[in-house]
């Protein structure tokens, strides 16, 4: 049986997934792994629920029966331009101030992970609580209802190339800020979004070795990080992006190797979301090879 892998449909991973989607790789590893595409937050579900054994998944969704996969990861060491906080700002506030009388939050719930991140920033370095409202990722409608919006993904890379069309539609200021920046303004540490994460107990009954996952995955980022220029020319017309804008998010926005710094991240991350009662609080299980 090949191993069930649920993934996100999202440029971000794009340089991870390359040896599955490109040949002559895609056919060898097709033999091992069923992999189908999803949102951030459904493909956590899918690997919670046993529906999937390997999933690339939002660090909040992490779980005592996971074990992550050493190696890959989707993270930023500053700004990360795919995770946006769109705050209304009428009197022209500091950032800080404009932070501090926000009421309510527009959410996309593609990623678990963005709310939390977001939640720590209001809730433990602001000492605020907003109230969360789940939306479509339409920026105009977010914050016709909001003080501010919070979009994920390429839909916030979207709204950043159409930034001057959405400031003109609004009749006061609005700060764009990116939460990744602010993460690592606040904590020092790299902002992580998700990482592979396995049901180590999958392993024995499709006959993958935790050596060969782990070997499989890292050749696959590689192989991207490689290959950077096909990415970009196969990605800019379908999301309708430059080709200097998605060459820029792949190779400075995105950091995909899952360092001692990005470990540190995500424990922090934990700690902080506990504290906020978020989360539970959890150990982190690594998978050993």
């Amino acid at each position: 049986m090949p191993l069930r892998v649920s993934t996100i449909s999202f440029l971000n991973p794009a340089p991870l997934l390359y040896n599955f989607e490109h040949e002559p790789t895609a056919a060898r590893l097709r033999e091992h792994y069923d992999v189908h595409y999803t949102s951030p937050s459904i493909c956590a579900e899918e690997l919670n629920s046993s529906a999937a054994d390997l999933g690339l998944i939002p660090i909040a969704s992490l779980t005592p029966e996971l074990a992550i996969v050493p190696g890959c990861t989707i993270a930023s060491r500053d700004e990360v331009r795919s995770i946006l906080l769109l705050v209304k700002n009428p009197n022209r506030l500091s950032t800080d101030e404009a932070l501090a009388r926000v009421h309510t939050v527009a959410t996309d719930t593609a990623s678990r992970s963005s709310v939390i991140y977001a939640r720590i920033l209001f809730e433990h370095f602001h000492h605020t609580h907003p109230t969360y409202i789940d939306q479509a990722a339409d920026p105009a409608t977010m914050l016709a209802s909001a003080d501010a919006a919070l979009l994920i993904g390429d839909p916030a890379l979207l709204a950043r190339e159409h930034r001057a069309q959405i400031d003109a539609a609004h009749n006061v200021p609005i700060l764009w800020l990116d939460l990744a920046h602010l993460w690592r303004d606040l904590t020092g540490l790299p902002w992580v979004a998700a990482v592979w994460a396995v049901r180590p107990e999958s392993l024995a009954s499709t006959g993958i070795t935790a050596q060969q996952l782990i070997t499989d995955l890292t050749a696959s980022r590689d192989a991207g990080l490689v290959h950077i220029d096909q990415l970009v020319a196969e990605w800019s017309p379908r999301l309708n992006l430059s080709a200097d804008t998605v060459r820029t998010y792949l190779t400075h926005n995105i950091h995909y190797i899952l360092d001692s710094d990005c470990l540190r991240a995500i424990k922090l991350f934990r700690t902080l979301a506990t504290g906020i009662n978020a989360l539970p609080p959890l150990n982190l299980n690594l998978v050993k090879g």
